[in-house]
């Protein structure tokens, strides 16, 4: 039998690990920011129809606009890079990576909204599904093709590989002579 050496698990295993870990510390800086109580003197009705908050926006100007407008698709923008180094697979579809990404962003966006109903101060807006999803789209697109183009290439520098020998032979493998079955 031949045994072969550790190839590069160990980088694959450090970074789903890194990525799961940014991942969830992530997840939980926007729990944190996004789930807490507000105290508020007024609040506004909840924003069930798409692009209104948008169009709201753009009303206050285009500066006030562009602020509101970049934290909403800035806040889950991250998960477009950190889903895909938490799975950590180098060979597979761009398309089928964006789509997985963008879909899990989306879930996530919109599980922070309905959790929002609950918490006093919080209002809900399907804009920020929209503009978070966005976000985790514009971000995968960004990075994750160039990273994966990267680290293949990195991957497929030559190296050394350490191949153990074989174990030696201990002989021939022992036989039961054959025993009849008693009556």
């Amino acid at each position: 039998m031949q045994r072969q050496g550790f190839i590069g698990s160990s980088a694959v295993i450090r970074m789903r690990a890194a990525g799961g870990f940014l991942l969830v510390a992530h997840l939980a800086f926007v729990a944190w920011l996004t789930l807490r109580p507000l105290d508020v003197p007024w609040m506004t009705p909840p924003n069930l129809t798409p692009f209104a908050g948008i169009r709201a926006d753009l009303v206050l100007g285009w500066p006030q606009a562009a602020r509101r407008i970049g934290e909403a698709v800035a806040l889950l923008a991250p998960l477009g890079v950190l889903f895909p180094l938490a799975h950590g697979r180098l060979y597979v579809s761009p398309l089928a990576s964006l789509i997985r990404t963008v879909a899990a962003g989306a879930l996530i966006s919109l599980g922070i909204e309905l959790l929002q109903t609950g918490v006093p101060g919080q209002v809900v807006d399907i804009d920020s599904v929209l503009l978070n999803t966005v976000g985790v789209a514009l971000a995968h697109a960004a990075f994750i093709p160039a990273g994966r183009v990267w680290f293949r290439r990195r991957s497929h520098s030559p190296r050394r590989v350490t191949v153990l020998a074989e174990d030696p032979s201990q002989g021939r493998t022992p036989t039961i002579p054959r025993v009849g079955i008693a009556p």
